[in-house]
């Protein structure tokens, strides 16, 4: 038995010699195998006899079914297991790998769909507001420049969306009358709110008698606290009829204190100690810090507050607001008899700091101050370089203007529109004349 397996192996060794010899005749010499492994499994002389054996008789069972040198009831050693384990039946072709730089591109394609899948789809407020606006000024192009969606679209896209608005339907009244207060205003209506003068004190009586004389010119939705605020706003701008548009001052070159001081050159000033001076200047300061202490201690009596204006309508007077002096940005409530305007720095503070509602630079640090007096009446005095201008008609330094119900106050390119809370004023005339003697 060993010399017929010594035998086998040396006609193997033969054959394998014959193939490298072949191999290296035609050049092409097959590659070395050899495990990566940094310990290495030692191959001993039985292992490869029964590797070649185990070889020989699978090529044998393939053909005949039966392994041929072996009993029926021997087992094939561990070696030989590990062998047949190993092989496979089939070859089975290797899948092709996806190429990275595709994998990568698909990834970053779906990360902005996530994103952005929810912006620049029509919501029922936005068919609501096309329509109203559309049955109000017949003018796409007027549509899609005036109304605010809530988000923007193209013209095109208001164009086709103008066929398609279902989804309306299914909104609470409530909602529905809320978008409805919001339609624009039609050149007929601007007309007829136009006519009212902006001198008279025009209450909403006044504008539900409008609503009423002219209903087939309004839309169904106009209620008359709506006309008024429209109004205010047309006043604001000069579009009434007995309204001239002032222009405004060209090639005004008056310097504000605070333009003085960025021109005076501090080299060219003569360094002299002056002790009386001295004394007056840390006097002065001693002043100041005692009020600046006695302020931190009076935040919470604020007088003049201020509030953002978030939509037309603006909400109704308390009990302790005596006027209202709105912007287009804000509106400052005044809750005392006496307020001052102007630019509010790090030297000085006032009530009302107008840089909040625009640019303001042009604006003295102290502009004016607003009283009101014993009988009711508000009156504006004008303390800075630039004239006020109350309705169009200006108000120079040191001199003073009485105020009246939606009068509009120009400051330097702003412009605000003063109101009063009647009911309150009301009220204070009434005790003003319980105190006086008769």
């Amino acid at each position: 038995m060993a010399s017929g397996t010594a035998s086998r192996s040396e006609d193997e060794e033969s054959l394998a010699g014959q193939k490298r010899a072949s191999s290296q005749a035609l050049g092409t010499i097959p590659k070395r195998r050899s495990s990566s492994r940094f310990i290495k499994r030692k191959k001993f002389d039985d292992e490869l006899v029964e590797s070649s054996l185990a070889k020989s008789s699978t090529r044998a069972k393939g053909a005949s079914g039966v392994e041929p040198g072996r009993c029926s009831g021997s087992e094939p050693s561990s070696s030989e297991k590990k062998k047949v384990s190993k092989a496979p039946s089939t070859p089975v072709p290797p899948s092709p790998a996806p190429a990275p730089g595709l994998t990568k591109r698909v990834k970053k394609s779906k990360q902005p769909l996530q994103v952005t899948k929810d912006l620049g789809r029509w919501k029922p407020a936005d068919d609501l507001l096309l329509i109203n606006a559309v049955l109000q000024t017949n003018d796409l192009t007027s549509v899609h420049l005036g109304v605010k969606f809530s988000c923007r679209f193209t013209l095109r896209e208001v164009q086709e969306r103008w066929l398609a608005c279902q989804a309306m339907r299914q909104l609470h009244p409530e909602a529905i009358a809320a978008i409805q207060s919001k339609a624009l205003f039609s050149k007929a209506e601007e007309q007829l709110l136009s006519k009212v003068g902006s001198t008279s004190q025009p209450t909403l009586e006044t504008f539900q008698d409008l609503l009423h004389r002219h209903p087939d010119a309004f839309y169904l939705a106009r209620t008359a606290k709506a006309l008024q605020a429209h109004w205010q706003l047309m006043k604001q701008y000069y579009l009434l009829e007995d309204q001239t548009v002032q222009p405004l001052p060209k090639g005004d070159q008056v310097l504000n204190f605070s333009d003085a001081e960025d021109l005076i050159d501090d080299s060219k000033l003569k360094d002299m100690r002056d002790e009386v001076l001295e004394h007056e200047l840390m006097v002065a300061d001693r002043r100041q810090k005692r009020e600046i202490r006695q302020l931190e201690q009076e935040l919470h009596k604020w007088q003049v507050l201020v509030d953002s204006i978030t939509g037309m309508s603006s909400p109704d007077f308390d009990n302790q607001t005596l006027a209202v002096l709105r912007g287009r940005m804000v509106r400052y409530l005044m809750r005392s008899r006496e307020i001052t305007l102007g630019r509010a720095t790090k030297d000085n503070q006032i009530d009302v700091d107008l840089s909040l509602e625009g640019p303001a630079w042009k604006i003295s640090r102290k502009q004016g101050v607003i009283k009101l007096k014993n009988n009711g009446d508000f009156f504006i005095a004008n303390e800075g370089r630039r004239p006020i201008y109350i309705d169009g008609r200006p108000v120079l330094c040191g001199s003073k203007w009485r105020l009246s119900n939606n009068s509009v106050v120009e400051i330097a390119s702003l412009r605000f529109v003063f109101l009063i809370n009647q009911d309150l004023i009301a009220l204070i005339r009434a005790e003003a004349a319980k105190i006086t003697p008769q």
